[in-house]
């Protein structure tokens, strides 16, 4: 089989992936030892080069084209969870666990903790993260869909009021992670549950400061300790 291609975004220097939906897949191959190289796309370039593969875009309320995307055997699979399905079936060991009823609590749960904490989140990443085309796009494009600029947004949503919000979702998130005993989902096994909540905390280790991954492991131990537990699979960030 042909080596793995990922379509990520990268940072300013030193390049390596820092979006958390990207770190989704990353996290994957690095587990199961797929061989793979990296390709980094600007904001700006996502779009008109993955349209130019063929790929279809994604169905409305999604982005019509983002990262992470990866070509394998010749084919091009967009969207992180359609990439662990398909990851998954072409490398099945070791297994990601897909079925396991943890994961669709995760599913649910997760996304609800990072949209809760998007008006801390997103005014950091043009700030402290993007390359300059990057950066420009990312606030011209966030700000049409916020309604408002990401200094405003930030101003007027972030901060404490955010976190009121954030936090019992958080919480709830770091109960689960500790049902099973940990430091993982499944406690002594590695799931996909495990890269998903992994990638969001390593997300928050980027943004210019230690200051909002330091807040999540203050709400929940836990996460640390499952943070510790995965980085083996966080070296790989650049290539």
């Amino acid at each position: 089989m042909s080596e793995v291609i990922l379509y990520d975004i990268p940072s300013k220097d030193p390049r390596h992936c820092w979006s958390l939906n990207p770190w989704k897949t990353r996290l994957i191959l690095n587990f199961k030892g797929i061989p793979y190289k990296t390709e980094w796309l600007e904001y700006p370039d996502i779009a008109p080069t993955l349209k130019s593969f063929g790929i279809p875009p994604s169905e409305p309320p999604c982005t019509a084209y983002t990262s992470p995307t990866i070509r394998i055997s010749d084919k091009y699979v967009m969207d992180s969870r359609k990439i662990a399905d398909v990851l998954e079936k072409e490398y099945p060991s070791p297994s990601l666990h897909l079925d396991s009823p943890i994961l669709k609590k995760v599913e649910e749960l997760a996304p609800q903790c990072i949209t809760a904490l998007v008006p801390v989140y997103i005014p950091r990443a043009p700030r402290y993260v993007l390359n300059p085309p990057s950066a420009e796009y990312f606030d011209r494009t966030r700000a049409a869909r916020f309604g408002m600029p990401l200094s405003q947004l930030e101003n007027e949503k972030g901060g404490e009021s955010a976190w009121k919000i954030a936090e019992p979702k958080w919480k709830e998130l770091g109960t689960l992670l500790k049902a099973e005993g940990g430091p993982f989902f499944m406690g002594k096994t590695v799931s996909y549950a495990d890269m998903i909540v992994v990638g969001a905390l390593h997300f928050s280790t980027m943004l210019g400061d230690d200051e909002v991954f330091q807040r999540l492991k203050t709400i929940e131990p836990a996460f640390l300790t499952l943070y510790d537990a995965s980085k083996a699979w966080l070296e790989r960030d650049d290539h």
